[in-house]
């Protein structure tokens, strides 16, 4: 006999004009604002190496956890594809759900402490429809990244200009989202439909390991994610090398960049010892030393995204003047 199962039929959901939100658009930074002030001697130099990549027609590939959307740098990061510093950008599952509420209402970011009281966190009808995108995108085969970005594209979003997703969509260039099942809000809604989910979720996964197989002479970055994105690059590398060298090629040469609020060690290119917590901390072993150990390079960027995306945006710039 099955184990017994929670009834999602019994959820009482709210609209999103009953919840406070704790983000709105005027966090969004424009792209002719003041830059913030912020310097760090890596950034000059990945600026350079993300401007050689382009000239190479390497792959650039930026991953990134949810909060870097909530950070105001969507339009840093929408112009950066369309000037073709970024060739792929991939997400966690948070980063599409307050992508999704800014283009529709202006506004994302609940209190967990507050609606984790009264049973009502995650639990709002406009936020539920990104399942509905979900399962339409799978029954079109598409991935789950392109499929909200067509939804939103394509749909009455009022700020879908602000969109990473539309955007991507809008240029061709691959957004992937890659889930983990029970970690996102959207999973507590009665229309959530794990097939769907694991299915759009697992072709952006291949199509992000395509993407890593053009990064010999490339550059992947990692912007605070702690788990999703040094696990699924791990991964997809060993895949894309296992074929290279059947060929007789190799992806050894290529950059990585990690940018992140924890204080790591000077020399990050050593990963800690198993006796120190940070140990633990995949990035840093991950993307900064072992994947690149046979030939890479690797830099660690620590600051706030609101500071370092846009200083980041400012280096490519600065180096494709020279």
């Amino acid at each position: 006999m099955p184990y017994p199962a929670f009834d999602r039929s019994r959820l009482f959901i709210k609209p999103l004009a009953q919840r406070q939100h704790d983000l709105d658009l005027s966090a969004l930074l424009p792209l002719d604002a003041p830059l913030p002030v912020f310097a760090h001697t890596a950034l000059p130099e990945l600026g350079k190496r993300i401007a050689a990549a382009k000239r190479a027609k390497a792959a650039r590939i930026a991953m990134m956890g949810g909060h870097v959307v909530r950070a105001g740098v969507s339009r840093y990061l929408i112009d950066m594809m369309q000037r073709g510093d970024l060739t792929h950008l991939a997400m966690n599952g948070a980063g599409p759900i307050h992508d999704w509420e800014l283009a529709l209402i202006g506004a994302t970011t609940e209190s967990v402490a507050r609606y984790i009281q009264t049973g009502e966190f995650g639990l709002w009808q406009e936020t539920g429809r990104l399942n509905d995108a979900i399962v339409q995108g799978a029954r079109a085969g598409l991935g789950l990244g392109e499929a909200i970005g067509r939804a939103i594209l394509d749909g009455p979003f009022p700020h879908k200009d602000i969109s990473i997703l539309a955007a991507a969509a809008r240029l061709g260039v691959p957004v992937t989202v890659h889930v983990g099942v029970g970690y996102d809000i959207i999973h507590e809604h009665p229309n959530c439909d794990g097939a769907a989910l694991g299915q759009t979720s697992y072709q952006d996964f291949l199509v992000f390991t395509h993407s890593v197989a053009n990064l010999e002479g490339g550059v992947l970055l990692s912007l605070g994610s702690a788990v999703m994105g040094p696990e699924v690059y791990l991964k997809a590398l060993s895949m894309a090398r296992n074929v290279a060298r059947q060929t007789g090629n190799e992806i050894r040469h290529f950059t990585t960049g990690v940018f992140d609020l924890l204080e790591i060690d000077e020399d990050h290119r050593t990963q800690a010892p198993k006796s120190d917590p940070r140990y633990y901390y995949r990035p840093w072993k991950t993307i900064l030393v072992r994947t690149v150990a046979d030939g890479g390079t690797s830099y660690y960027v620590q600051g706030d995204h609101r500071l370092t995306v846009p200083h980041l945006f400012q280096a490519i710039r600065n180096a494709e003047a020279c």
